[in-house]
């Protein structure tokens, strides 16, 4: 299940249920029924995606980065798209009742739309590396993880718990999303030896050099679009605690910068805490 992903995946779903909850009342319930089908869909995503790289022997390849189910053995084929038809199942219920919990029903506007919104997140979930034309594998996996690890969770977050839309989460949403690509961006700069065997990705396209600018600018953008979030919204220094995160980031991209390319691992999980802690850190801040 990737384990040391899942914070990324509660990250914009954290920030935009807590920047909700500073003018509305949101249902402990509610809460925990958002973050559990946010859960599931990345561990859904995960299995697909490891399925997809063993089929493809992506996995086979000299992949950086630790050893997963199938590779290892320890799960077969046939076990895995079981756990795969578990996991789809489990998001359905998890949705639909966080819908009902929220809304009171499945059969309104605002229900429908996040029936179809979920749906379309199970089929990104699953097809990142699964089904004829994985869009991980044509170099479109940075603009899938941007809208549905930051302007879906945080902005959809926002929408379950407030029952309206504030557009101005766009900007957080975007800033999360950057970095969610950022953490793709590490993992496949990371393994860019074995992706060019079977897959095309945007370290490929552009080169390792170009890569890490790449990376430079989607962590710098990011912050200053929250920056910009902060200086149309925030009414106390509290709504600024994210930046206690900030010396994380400069470090990350230092690493980035110096390590050589089978060294990068560690800086996919930094990167993922970091995030976990910048979002949390926003969220608190502007419950103030």
């Amino acid at each position: 299940m990737r384990l040391r992903t899942l914070p990324l995946s509660t990250a914009g779903i954290i920030l935009g249920i807590m920047l909700a909850m500073k003018d509305h009342t949101v249902p402990w319930y509610v809460i925990l029924l958002t973050i559990l089908t946010t859960v599931s869909l990345q561990i859904l995503s995960n299995l697909s995606n490891e399925l997809g790289d063993y089929l493809s022997g992506t996995d086979g390849n000299g992949r950086q980065g630790p050893a997963y189910s199938m590779e290892s053995g320890s799960l077969t084929e046939d076990e895995m798209r079981s756990a795969i038809r578990i996991m789809v199942l489990v998001c359905m219920i998890s949705g639909l009742a966080m819908i009902r919990s929220s809304f009171g029903t499945v059969l309104c506007i605002a229900g429908e739309s996040l029936v179809v919104l979920g749906g379309l997140a199970i089929w990104a979930a699953m097809h990142y590396t699964l089904g004829k034309h994985p869009y991980g594998y044509r170099g479109l996996g940075d603009i899938f993880v941007f809208i549905f690890f930051g302007l879906v969770p945080v902005m959809g977050g926002y929408f379950v718990s407030a029952h309206t839309i504030d557009w101005f989460t766009a900007l957080p949403g975007a800033a999360i999303g950057l970095f969610s690509v950022g953490v793709l961006n590490v993992n496949n700069m990371r393994d860019m030896e074995s992706d060019a065997k079977t897959r095309v990705t945007v370290p490929l396209l552009l080169g390792l050099r170009r890569a890490r600018i790449y990376h430079t600018i989607l962590i710098v953008t990011g912050w200053l679009l929250m920056a910009a979030y902060s200086i149309l919204t925030a009414t106390t220094v509290f709504s600024l605690l994210y930046i206690l995160t900030l010396p994380l980031y400069v470090r990350h991209l230092t690493c980035i910068w110096k390590l050589q390319q089978s060294e990068l691992d560690p800086m996919l999980p930094m990167l993922v805490l970091s995030t976990f802690g910048f979002s949390l850190l926003a969220g608190i801040g502007n419950l103030f």
